[in-house]
């Protein structure tokens, strides 16, 4: 089975994609659009520079997480009330079974 963003949104919890370098983020942005996901304003994935993490969203937007989301990011196991699922997409694209980032190294 294909690994797609939807994919990721099965889960009940909130999920920040992890994007390790300018190709990653490419290639995320990419299957981003090509999955009918936005940014909220309805701008193309493609249309704008990328974070090194990324929130999707179940209503197929993404966004910037800023400051608080990497800080949570690097911390935390929850966003406000939910579980926190932290992807590393380049693993997840590659089919690695560990994709989903337990501790900050």
């Amino acid at each position: 089975m294909k690994r797609t963003i939807k994919n990721l949104l099965k889960e009940n919890c909130r999920v920040y994609v992890y994007l390790s370098d300018k190709t990653v983020v490419k290639i995320f942005l990419r299957n981003a659009e090509s999955e009918g996901f936005t940014f909220a304003d309805r701008v193309k994935t493609t249309a704008r520079e990328c974070d090194s993490v990324m929130a999707i969203n179940k209503n197929f937007t993404i966004n910037y997480v800023g400051i608080i989301g990497h800080i949570a990011f690097n911390t935390s196991e929850k966003a406000g009330d939910k579980k926190l699922l932290k992807v590393d997409y380049k693993k997840y694209i590659s089919g690695d079974e560990n994709y989903i980032i337990q501790h900050i190294t």
